[in-house]
């Protein structure tokens, strides 16, 4: 047979299977490299690595930007009569009503002259925010050039008060939208049908990544691979997902599973021409691209867009952890340090004396960690284990979480005091000695162990490159729960992309994770 042939009786095959409306199955195409006949294997409806039915098309755009036009029509509505009253009495009943018309339609205007209500920028990334304080930022200068064409003494305090009023209250009216979302996709909801191209080994590493961010709302339903043999002994699946076909079979997979999304990773085999061809099927369908570089733990801001000679190349910024930002970075840690410090020191009073009654042995457990450069320093905590606990550590490596990072459950030389300390972190707030010093910061990699730096691979290494912290990205997203690589994998992230924000961040949520006290012992 063919080779079009073959792939006239696949597209047969695809449009009989779609006008079937009625206990349909789905088939599996594929042919063999060398060109011979191709194979079609049929899968009934229960079977779970197929979808069932393709689904319609999520409209989760179209209900957040309605959410989000309503929301901020209720922040301008707000912040105008503000505005309203607070204007002096002795200005026209007029200009009052005005404000209350005037502000919202200000204020929505400029947020989607900023691209506030731009798809793309819905939902995911910083943009959404910044598009509200720009906003907040324009209304000031257009206020100033109004107060100055009219000659009209237009009241300063008012203007920012408002302005202010405007910017806060939307930030929360966003963080709320995604919150929501964000709940809504954790539950299925509200996700993008996504098929996958790319080659064997690039397309695993990306249906885990999508997986693993779930708030991003991509569902892979299918995948288009090369580098595989489809032939009779084929895989029919990867990571749980139907293999389709081959990357030229894309647009079939598009059609028959209702995608909304095209996700394509690194193929030296989809390049050039054939990316530009795809993409212009896709916009007949209405279908977005993605393009994955290929890139693992490289953040938004370190990335931009160079044209060159008509083609654009991708820019990937250094790390910076010097000069400036680590002085600032230094000088936040201090003032932030002696702050806790203050409003802690009850606390620190209350535990001491609760550890000293529990059970004999001193207060504090310092032990050796290994910080930035190599360097060892020694570590302060309070003391939640009994004060033979080291030398009965070889008796329970057996049941470690992993081979590098020492966690178990039910530890048996954790105290009584020592439990409760442990759940909340509170056993860990001596450690603010250690960022007055200097040797630790507030927020950066755990801290590790000598022995757990002995056994590291060379990528592992790189976490020595910043000063550990007090918390970290680890402490926010699992704390014990996680698995060496996991833990590892956002050590690297935040050592590539440290920024003041980020940190402000990671101590925000560290407060949330405390109190839950999941992950911890």
């Amino acid at each position: 047979m063919t080779e079009s042939a073959g792939r006239g009786r696949r597209e047969a095959l695809v449009s009989s299977q779609v006008s079937d409306l009625s206990g349909w199955s789905v088939a599996a195409w594929a042919r063999r490299p060398s060109g011979g006949a191709p194979r079609v294997v049929s899968r009934s409806a229960g079977d779970a690595a197929v979808p069932q039915r393709a689904v319609r098309r999520s409209t989760w755009d179209v209900h957040y930007r309605r959410r989000a036009f309503f929301g901020d029509l209720v922040v301008a509505t707000i912040a105008g009569v503000v505005a309203s009253f607070s204007v002096a009495l002795d200005n026209p009943v007029g200009l009052r009503v005005a404000l209350l018309v005037v502000v919202p339609v200000a204020w929505v205007a400029t947020l989607a002259l900023v691209h506030g209500y731009e798809r793309r920028y819905l939902g995911s990334g910083p943009e959404e925010y910044r598009a509200v304080v720009r906003s907040s930022v324009i209304l000031v200068g257009v206020a100033a050039l109004v107060s100055y064409a009219l000659r009209w003494d237009a009241p300063r305090d008012v203007v920012v008060v408002v302005t202010s009023l405007l910017a806060a209250l939307g930030l929360c009216v966003r963080h709320g939208l995604r919150r929501d979302l964000y709940r809504r996709r954790a539950e299925g909801l509200e996700t993008q049908a996504t098929v996958i191209i790319g080659n064997a080994r690039s397309v695993v590493p990306m249906i885990r990544e999508i997986r693993r961010a779930p708030d991003q709302g991509l569902r892979v339903v299918a995948a288009c691979v090369s580098g595989l043999d489809l032939s009779g002994d084929g895989p029919s699946e990867v990571e749980g997902v139907p293999v389709f076909g081959y990357p030229d079979e894309a647009m079939s997979a598009v059609d028959l599973f209702d995608a909304e999304v095209v996700a394509v990773s690194s193929d030296p085999d989809l390049h050039g021409p054939e990316l530009r061809r795809l993409a212009w099927s896709l916009e007949e369908r209405e279908v977005d691209l993605v393009v994955s570089p290929g890139l693992l733990g490289v953040a938004g801001p370190r990335l931009s867009i160079r044209p060159t000679a008509g083609m654009p190349l991708l820019h990937v910024e250094r790390p910076v952890m010097s000069g400036g930002r680590r002085v600032v970075k230094a000088v936040v840690d201090r003032v932030l340090t002696v702050t806790l410090a203050l409003l802690a020191l009850p606390v620190l009073l209350v535990v001491a004396v609760a550890i000293r009654l529990d059970t004999p042995g001193p207060v504090f457990f310092r032990q050796k960690r290994v910080g930035a450069q190599g360097r060892e320093f020694a570590m302060v905590k309070f003391r939640t284990m009994c004060v033979d606990a080291e030398s009965r550590l070889a008796a329970l490596q057996a049941d470690a979480g992993n081979d590098v990072l020492f966690k178990m459950k039910s530890d048996p030389r954790v105290t009584r005091v020592g439990r409760v300390l442990r759940r909340f972190s509170i056993d860990e707030l001596p450690q603010l000695i250690n960022v007055a010093r200097g040797e630790m910061s507030l927020v950066g990699p755990r801290p590790p162990l000598m022995r757990e730096v002995d056994a590291y691979e060379p990528d592992a290494v790189r976490r020595l490159r910043v000063k550990p912290g007090l918390t970290g990205l680890w402490q926010v997203s699992g704390r014990s729960d996680l698995s060496w690589d996991e833990s590892l994998r956002l050590d690297l992230w935040y050592v590539d992309n440290w920024c003041l924000v980020l940190d402000l961040q990671i101590l925000f949520r560290t407060a949330k994770a405390v109190f839950r006290g999941a992950g911890a012992y």
